[in-house]
């Protein structure tokens, strides 16, 4: 049993005692976890305050930490001394806020101009950095700074009016073993003028404690993380002073965040897509995006990591408009985004599994033998398998293991002809969803999985009113095709001008092409690993979830999350032991082969498909779903990179270094005792204290 302690806050509590020497004090301990100084401005007591007058203040509660599912903390507060600005007090100070900020400037070690751009507001135009809570909240402009300064600011008031030095809780990302899962912790700024009534809001005049989620777990467990601030009245005499407490109501500070992450599983995860995408760029490629997910077959998210990351701490004390443009610029792979929930890319053969599904449930015969010919033709169109091999007939295993394309082909053709045809005649929004769509549909994509994060795309599965919206929307306003087509055109323009004659119309090229995951097809990468959770453990679609449970400060567990049940599979159990079977096939002998050349598949058998999604005017998305063991499988592992070429050169080899990192495999140490993730939750006690489930220990690296 591992047990970590809070860090005995001696620095901060010696803090306080200077600061007493010099300002009437309130030490508040809250939840036995941090301490704050909510320092009494006694010359706006003076100016406020009457004799035998009381006044509200606010006492802030504690935010909860989030931890990962052995008790590591990946987002946790510690306290600093901070340094604010009351720009409404400022504003009244004779000459304004100027001169003020220019005393204080020097004394916090910047320039005049960077401490005018932060106390400014973000209206629109004005670039970062900028303070984008309300204009009547305290604006922090420097943290952790010394003793010495805290102690200037406060004993010289008439110098720095407005100006106050608090300890107050900073958010801190330990990156425990390096996990970085930045795009899913997601990240706070200062509440708005449109939060504080949206959401019914306090400002608590502590600038580090209010803040809310803006992205992430961070905003999707906001209201239980953030808690409830509680009051004190006060009464204060003629001259300001507080002469007593009149009445109190306690904080209830925020509830902590236990995660299903698994700190090593995570930076083991994020490592090897890191790898993966610099293997691809170094072959001259340009990849810049991607994303890497564990998932239990229980629907639980053990590691999800997204590419580019960044740190997170560059939230944390205000941003600059150069790292703003970092985050959201296209041109660095916009880090912000979490492309795991948010990507939405071509999914390739690995789509080939509920291709075969909607097959078996049409009424083709599961034992039946394909052709796999060389090529296919639809009108004018030419389908091709990759290298151009005619391979004969086969099975739908075979067809899985070798990847043959013109199966697929040939099977979304065939249920195109005999998919009510007369459907496609008329440009309609309830025109029925063709048979091999639905499947599709069943199995979660085109649709949001529901996970507990607050941002997530829908993915595309072309059905007729899917095309129908698209023509309608595009055909004369949008991408305007039938301005800008041309029937003897460009390649481009002639596309247009298709699209404005039909582009409503679900046509057999587009089934051919859709039933091997492209054309129209993108999913995402969560949706990808969903739909492989549902294979694995025999047809069970969850909605995914990163939230295990939130605990209380007391140490009550007061929300066990589990992920819900969405539907199971249309798909017979037999049906899915087939299709498992192949895939384990395409590691041994299939297209995975080579990635899995050498690898200790007697330890642990690995199953898998890949997938080389072919993209207009760039390389294809890499791509590979996995599940193990084979024959009962805990966990599925997905890769997608897009531009990035065939799946068993970029996406294989990175699942291949996570399934050794979660087993110990071929000379890796092993994520977790036995491949286990830990079935109970860490226990936390109402003093901080943090005791691992039984068998596992917290993280000795991070910051």
């Amino acid at each position: 049993m591992a047990e970590e302690r809070l860090p005995v806050n001696t620095a901060s509590r010696r803090r306080l005692l200077v600061l007493y020497v010099v300002a009437a004090a309130m030490l508040i301990t809250l939840g036995g976890r941090l301490w704050y100084l909510q320092v009494v401005n006694t010359t706006a007591f003076t100016k406020l305050a009457a004799a035998n007058q009381t006044r509200d203040v606010i006492v802030p509660a504690v935010r909860g930490q989030i931890l990962d599912d052995v008790g590591n903390r990946l987002v946790t507060n510690q306290t600093a001394m901070v340094v604010s600005v009351d720009m409404m007090d400022l504003s009244r100070q004779p000459g304004g806020a100027a001169p003020v900020l220019r005393r204080l400037a020097p004394l916090l070690g910047m320039s005049a101009k960077l401490l005018a751009e932060k106390t400014r507001l973000c209206t629109a135009g004005v670039p970062q950095p900028c303070w984008a809570g309300s204009p009547y909240q305290p604006i922090p402009v420097d943290q952790n700074v010394s003793d010495q300064v805290a102690l200037q600011v406060m004993e010289e008031q008439k110098e720095f009016p407005g100006v106050t030095a608090q300890v107050q809780p900073v958010i801190e990302y330990p990156e425990p073993e390096g996990a970085n899962p930045a795009q899913v912790l997601g990240y706070l700024q200062p509440i708005t003028p449109q939060e504080i009534k949206s959401r019914h809001l306090p400002v608590t005049g502590f600038s580090g404690v209010d803040l809310v989620g803006q992205a992430g777990l961070e905003a999707q467990y906001d209201s239980q993380l953030r808690g409830t601030p509680g009051t004190q009245v006060v009464s204060v005499n003629a001259a300001g002073d507080v002469t007593g407490s009149v009445s109190q109501t306690v904080p209830a500070n925020g509830d902590d965040l236990v995660t299903s992450l698994n700190a090593q599983i995570q930076a083991d995860t994020q490592t090897a897509l890191n790898q993966a995408i610099t293997r691809s760029r170094a072959e001259g490629n340009n990849s810049n995006q991607g994303a890497a997910i564990v998932m239990t077959t229980t629907g639980r998210v053990v590691a999800m990591a997204s590419y580019p990351d960044y740190n997170p701490s560059v939230w944390t004390g205000g941003i600059s408009q150069s790292e703003f443009n970092d985050l959201f610029g296209t041109s660095g792979g916009e880090p912000v985004i979490n492309w795991a929930t948010q990507g939405q890319y071509a999914p390739g053969s690995t789509f080939k599994v509920t291709s075969t599904a909607a097959a078996v449930a049409d009424g083709y015969p599961l034992d039946g033998l394909y052709d796999c010919p060389a090529s296919v033709s639809v009108g004018s169109e030419t389908f091709k398998n990759d290298g151009e091999p005619n391979l004969g007939d086969m099975t739908f295993a075979e067809a899985l293991i070798q990847s043959c394309d013109t199966v697929y082909y040939n099977l979304g053709i065939d249920m195109y002809d005999s998919d009510d045809p007369s459907a496609n005649s008329q440009p309609s929004a309830s025109a029925p969803v063709q048979k091999m769509q639905k499947m599709e549909l069943d199995w979660g994509f085109g649709q949001d999985s529901g996970i507990d994060l607050p941002a997530e795309s829908t993915g595309t599965i072309p059905t007729r009113q899917w095309l129908y919206y698209l023509w309608k929307d595009n055909a004369h306003t949008g991408q305007n095709w039938c301005k800008n087509g041309r029937q003897y055109g460009s390649y481009v323009q002639q596309i247009e001008w298709q699209d404005c004659q039909s582009g409503w119309q679900w046509e057999p090229g587009q089934a051919a092409i859709a039933a091997i995951g492209q054309g129209y097809v993108t999913v995402t990468p969560v949706q990808l690993a969903d739909a492989y959770v549902a294979l694995a453990n025999g047809g069970t679609l969850y909605s995914p979830r990163i939230g295990e449970a939130l605990v209380s400060p007391t140490g009550q567990v007061v929300q066990k999350i589990n992920p819900p049940v969405i539907r199971h599979l249309p798909v017979s159990g037999d049906t899915l032991s087939y299709i498992r079977s192949a895939l384990a096939g395409v590691v041994t002998q299939g297209t995975a082969a080579s990635a899995f050349s050498g690898f200790p598949l007697s330890q642990v058998c690995v199953a898998g498909k890949t997938g080389t999604a072919q993209n207009f005017g760039a390389n294809a998305t890499s791509v590979f779903a996995s599940f193990a063991p084979c024959s009962n499988p805990k966990y599925v592992v997905i890769v997608m990179v897009p531009d990035a070429g065939y799946g068993a050169d970029v996406a294989a080899p990175a699942v291949r270094t996570i399934w050794d990192d979660i087993y110990g495999l071929e000379g890796h140490k092993a994520a977790v005792p036995n491949g286990q993730v830990p079935s109970a939750t860490p226990r936390i006690t109402s003093t901080g204290a943090i005791t691992a489930p039984s068998g596992y220990g917290h993280s000795t690296k991070g910051k």
